[in-house]
């Protein structure tokens, strides 16, 4: 069995996190690929740090294409094969004319929560502006929505399924920077990277608005170091790249922003 109570230590999705240990042992137990619901981002990174301990169990996450951030988790003994093609996802189109009426990502899984499902089994929703959205969902949601999912807003739609490669992903918007700080601390960088004052990241940081590596911190003061990721709710993510200490002594901090 696994250490469950060490591995549940000072995890902060303490009961998604339990119950991906509860599949885990199922895996080992039984000899097959476990199959997880789809994750939050802050879910997924805190599952792959807690399991990166363990040697008994493999993971492997996927959730239709490279950047998605709700994905799911497949997990097996260690000595099993186990790629991404084995997690199970499906890809639906929901289609309809938006053009008097725009729909937000919001709107649309509003619309199939409203028949009935849970948030856990869809994965991203994918706005294609006044033609609808597409959505990834666990293959057994593909009829019941198929079925059910007829209006979002005022607007009538079809909802069908699509093969995972007609998905209509658009490389998300970066841009390049580099900035020279004191010191590391969370709010000189992040405020550097995000275009805006100390004193309102230190607002947003004591708000509970801002993560790194997808757990929320909530001290200015906090380090960071190359490879970090820094998400702000509704401003996008800041990946900081490599730091390099110039000749007064500052740190020279390169830094990615994704919109």
């Amino acid at each position: 069995m696994l250490p469950r109570e060490e591995l549940l230590k000072g995890v902060e999705n303490r009961d998604g996190v339990a119950r991906v240990i509860d599949q885990a042992e199922q895996a080992i137990k039984t000899w097959e690929v476990v199959l997880t619901d789809f994750l939050s981002p802050p879910e997924l990174a805190e599952i792959q740090r807690v399991f990166s301990r363990l040697t008994e169990v493999q993971l492997v996450a996927w959730g239709g294409y490279p950047q998605a951030e709700r994905q799911r988790i497949a997990l097996a003994r260690a000595e099993m094969p186990l790629d991404q093609s084995q997690v199970a996802i499906a890809a639906m189109e929901i289609a309809g004319n938006f053009l008097f009426d725009t729909a937000t990502h919001r709107d649309f899984l509003g619309s199939m929560l409203g028949t009935g499902i849970v948030r856990d089994k869809t994965g991203d929703v994918i706005v294609l502006g006044e033609r609808g959205a597409q959505v990834i969902v666990i293959p057994e949601m593909v009829e019941f929505l198929e079925m059910n999912l007829q209006q979002v807003r005022s607007v009538p739609v079809k909802t069908q399924r699509i093969d995972i490669s007609e998905l209509k992903i658009r490389e998300p918007k970066k841009k390049e920077l580099t900035t020279v700080e004191a010191s590391l601390r969370l709010d000189a960088i992040a405020s550097a990277g995000f275009g805006m004052s100390r004193s309102k990241m230190v607002d947003l940081i004591d708000a509970g608005d801002v993560r790194v590596n997808w757990k929320e911190i909530t001290q200015a003061s906090s380090q960071v170091k190359s490879g970090d990721l820094i998400a702000i709710r509704g401003k996008g993510r800041l990946e900081v790249g490599e730091i390099a200490v110039t000749k007064k002594e500052r740190y020279r901090v390169q830094l990615t922003r994704y919109m």
